[in-house]
């Protein structure tokens, strides 16, 4: 997308990505920690949504996957 925002002072344009991630809030700190850690930029905007309602399934599954610990290559 084409964000539009004030850096240093000056107006800037320039493209950005904006993905979804999804975890649990037990996890969101490792999560925010890799994002900042890899990212280009000093001081990426990292936000995060709380989910208010979900359905059990969906929870019990998001709390499953998000429990494994995944290898660097995949």
């Amino acid at each position: 997308m084409t964000s539009f925002f004030w850096h240093n002072g000056e107006f800037g344009q320039g493209e950005e990505w904006k993905i979804t991630l999804k975890t649990t809030a037990d996890r969101y700190a490792e999560l925010e920690a890799h994002l900042t850690d890899k990212h280009e930029w000093k001081n990426p905007e990292v936000t995060a949504v709380q989910l208010a309602e979900a359905s059990a399934p969906y929870v019990a599954w998001l709390e499953r996957v998000t429990a494994q610990e995944i290898g660097h290559d995949g």
